[in-house]
């Protein structure tokens, strides 16, 4: 039953708008997105913790977004973007814009 939970559980934790990445349980989720170049990501907060939107090449960098706070930010170049916390570096994300 346990595992029923938590397979029923993961639909609605990660329902989402497509090219959303959803912040929970400390992680990203998904953890890499690939989209086409002039895409707007959005990442919303669902943890009761704060957390920030950080490119480590400096492209980009959020305020610390409370629960159910969120980020958008528009793709308009190619390229690997390596994505993390920057409260919490161990959580990362990689968006790849073709």
């Amino acid at each position: 039953m346990l595992l029923a939970a938590l397979v029923t559980g993961l639909p609605a934790a990660q329902a989402q708008e497509p090219n959303e990445i959803v912040i929970k349980n400390f992680m990203f989720s998904p953890m890499s997105l690939t989209v086409k170049a002039g895409t707007t990501v959005t990442w919303k907060n669902m943890d009761g913790e704060p957390h920030s939107i950080v490119n480590d090449a400096g492209v980009f960098h959020s305020t610390a977004l409370d629960e159910n706070d969120t980020y958008r930010f528009k793709f308009d170049k190619p390229g690997v973007y390596k994505v993390f916390c920057g409260i919490h570096p161990y959580m990362k994300a990689t968006i790849t814009v073709q």
